[in-house]
């Protein structure tokens, strides 16, 4: 990991005193590849739809979790199907569930 980056399972566990600081809750649904798997975040809050984030590269060479999916109140199992799909498409992926209040400043205090 020449890039810099902290290891999945370091950030995994800052992910998760995040939304504990924050009033939430965290756990790991999915555990990936220690030093270099994915991480995905599913936010939850008393409800509300799931929602989605995932890292996006950007050109300035940033990473910033951003809003991929939203659950389709309708539809529940399309939410839980693709982040199904998405673990055998990548068996080294992490999901972390965060149940914190405000999805978007959660989001916004993790680093980039």
């Amino acid at each position: 990991m020449g890039d810099g980056r902290l290891p999945a399972h370091l950030e995994a566990g800052a992910i998760l005193r995040l939304a504990e600081a924050q009033g939430g809750f965290g756990t790991v649904i999915e555990k990936g590849e220690r030093d270099a798997g994915t991480i995905l975040i599913v936010t939850i809050f008393r409800g509300e739809p799931s929602r989605l984030y995932e890292r996006m590269p950007q050109r300035d060479g940033t990473r910033p979790f951003r809003l991929s999916r939203e659950q389709d109140v309708e539809n529940n199992t399309e939410f839980s199907e693709y982040l199904a799909r998405r673990k055998r498409q990548d068996p080294d992926i992490w999901i972390i569930e965060a149940d914190v209040a405000d999805s978007e400043r959660f989001i916004a205090s993790l680093p980039q």
